[in-house]
């Protein structure tokens, strides 16, 4: 089963979706697992995104394989539980300010320090 649509998945600033199949297989199955919804609030970014625009190099979204998942509370921790049982390496955890946009990032994108823990 998918439970992602193209357009969550596509940059938000131009509409390209390169979004990684093998990550999107796992997110899904992820997604299965939890029995909650994953609201996406940030999956592929073009390098042009005005948030990898700003970095010194493009980062995990560019790569079609990172994802942001509005989440907080017990669906954050159970969600990062899930990621951490499914080889997921790189998180981090915005859990700071409104709950709207709490959220908790997953990546597995190659040549970046792994396993990484973060928060925002």
């Amino acid at each position: 089963m998918n439970y992602f649509t193209e357009q969550e998945l596509a940059c938000s600033c131009c509409g390209t979706n390169h979004f990684d199949d093998e990550f999107l297989a796992l997110l899904n199955k992820m997604r299965e697992q939890c029995g909650f919804p994953f609201p996406v609030s940030s999956g592929y970014r073009c390098p042009n995104h005005p948030i990898e625009a700003k970095k010194k190099s493009p980062g995990a979204h560019t790569t079609g394989q990172a994802v942001d998942i509005l989440a907080y509370g017990a669906r954050a921790q159970e969600l990062v539980r899930c990621a951490l049982n499914n080889n997921i390496k790189r998180i981090g955890i915005a859990q700071k300010g409104d709950i709207k946009t709490r959220f908790i990032h997953l990546d597995v994108a190659q040549g970046l320090p792994s396993p990484a823990f973060w928060s925002y």
